[in-house]
């Protein structure tokens, strides 16, 4: 990163003295223009080059790769650029500096990238201290590890493949691996070959002793890794955490983490915030519309399931008359969802005022009290009933393991026409386990839509 840093100043010095010397054209740029442009610049390429995989520890197949990258990267780093000059309204920007620029940072960055691969690469096949690597393990583990060790930059290793000749078998595709059926001779090897770190492979069907094999390397002060037996191809997700220094391997449900649920946390106060104002401000019009529509309460209380089983009352303008809750049985068999969700068309218990809301999703309002209190998020699955958690199969209560939203991702789309309660649940799995912060803007942007629309609830 210091050295991009430094080929990107480089780069700006070079354009601007470039410009002044070889291009006669008149032109004006200022010297707080000239240093906010290669500021912004080293700044931005730091990010990018980490985005676009430029400070990944996988090695690039071909250096064309790195090219693409780099180029790309500074693509984005110069629309930056351009679109912060634009606000800044700098009309002393020089746009042939910055393709100048541009030219010289892609060859400095692309260059010193070339010179520093070869550099290491020349270091980790002849170092003398390059990292001397045996693994042990069998068939796809053994094979998954030793083409990571290939794809992985370092100052240097290489995997010990030159075994006894009674187990010259243990090659699996030209890559090297002791299996466990001659894991006895571990002591052997280790003793006659020169080697740094033992990684086990082992699975967990494989009945070893495997405490008395990393005690061996242990008293002759050679270092180990294990991968765990609950790890396999299929389910990569398994993560290792420490608490209060002691070592867990925990396997995590869904794609958040403590960085997203902070960001996540302060967009939905802020939102919360604005959209309690606007409850509050509706209230009074809402109340009379809905009392002299029909006789009952203002606003609607029920206990929903929130998050891991947690209850809470959500918060909503009545729609319904007063004793919806009673007739709802009588309307199962107008059940229009294939599953424990109940929805019916044209519910003859929504009052007209009702309707209105509902079409509006005005009647989703008060729920901003509930994310304010923490006890929904402005996006995430919808909470749903006690009767319906009580039909739910094992594997749908994964979509109440995180914050009830008041949008989602099935409400964005077009859960009018979702009646299968499967396809909710793949929706909302699909949430949870490939979410990203600037998802939950996305769906709060085609919320704003679906609403100028007045696609709201049936």
């Amino acid at each position: 990163m210091c050295l991009d840093s430094l080929c990107v100043v480089f780069a700006g010095y070079l354009a601007y003295y470039f410009r002044i010397y070889f291009d006669t054209r008149p032109w004006l740029l200022t010297e707080t223009s000239f240093l906010i442009s290669v500021i912004v610049i080293m700044v931005a390429n730091n990010y990018t080059f980490n985005k676009f995989g430029l400070y990944s520890p996988t090695r690039f197949r071909h250096f064309s790769r790195a090219w693409w990258q780099i180029f790309k990267a500074l693509g984005v780093d110069f629309i930056v650029l351009a679109s912060i000059m634009f606000f800044l309204r700098e009309k002393t920007f020089s746009r042939a500096f910055m393709a100048y620029f541009g030219a010289f940072a892609f060859l400095l960055l692309g260059i010193q990238r070339f010179l520093f691969s070869v550099y290491t690469d020349s270091k980790s096949r002849n170092g003398f201290s390059r990292r001397k690597i045996l693994i042990v393990g069998q068939d796809d583990r053994a094979r998954v590890i030793s083409e990571a060790f290939e794809r992985q930059l370092s100052w240097g290793h290489e995997l010990v493949c030159d075994f006894p000749e009674k187990i010259r078998n243990a090659c699996l595709d030209g890559r090297c691996a002791l299996p466990p059926t001659c894991i006895t001779l571990l002591p052997q090897i280790l003793r006659e070959k020169e080697v740094d770190e033992v990684v086990f492979a082992i699975s967990s069907d494989t009945s070893i002793d495997l405490k008395s094999y990393t005690d061996v390397c242990r008293k002759m002060g050679i270092s180990v890794r294990i991968l765990p037996a609950l790890w396999s191809l299929e389910s990569d997700n398994l993560r290792v955490e420490t608490v209060q220094n002691i070592p867990f391997l925990s396997i995590p449900v869904n794609n958040f983490n403590a960085i997203g649920l902070l960001y996540k946390r302060l967009l939905d106060v802020v939102g919360s915030v604005v959209g309690t104002a606007i409850f509050l401000l509706l209230f009074p019009f809402v109340a009379v519309a809905i009392k002299l529509d029909s006789p009952g309460p203002v606003l609607f209380r029920q206990r929903r399931v929130g998050q891991n089983g947690r209850v809470f009352n959500l918060l909503k303008f009545r729609t319904m008359y007063a004793d919806a809750e009673e007739r709802k049985k009588e309307l199962t068999v107008l059940n229009v969802m294939n599953g424990p969700m109940f929805k019916v068309k044209n519910d003859p218990r929504i009052t007209r005022v009702g309707r209105f809301l509902r079409k509006m999703s005005i009647d989703e309002i008060p729920q901003f009290v509930n994310v304010l209190k923490g006890e929904m998020s402005l996006v995430g699955t919808r909470p749903p009933t006690f009767d319906e958690v009580e039909r739910y199969a094992l594997a749908h209560r994964k979509r109440i393991s995180a914050k009830p939203g008041i949008t989602g991702l099935w409400q964005v789309s077009g859960r009018n026409r979702i009646d299968d309660f499967e396809k909710v649940v793949e929706l909302d799995c699909q949430y949870l386990d490939r979410w990203r912060f600037f998802d939950d803007i996305k769906i709060l942007l085609r919320t704003v839509v679906v609403v100028l629309m007045r696609k709201g609830a049936f």
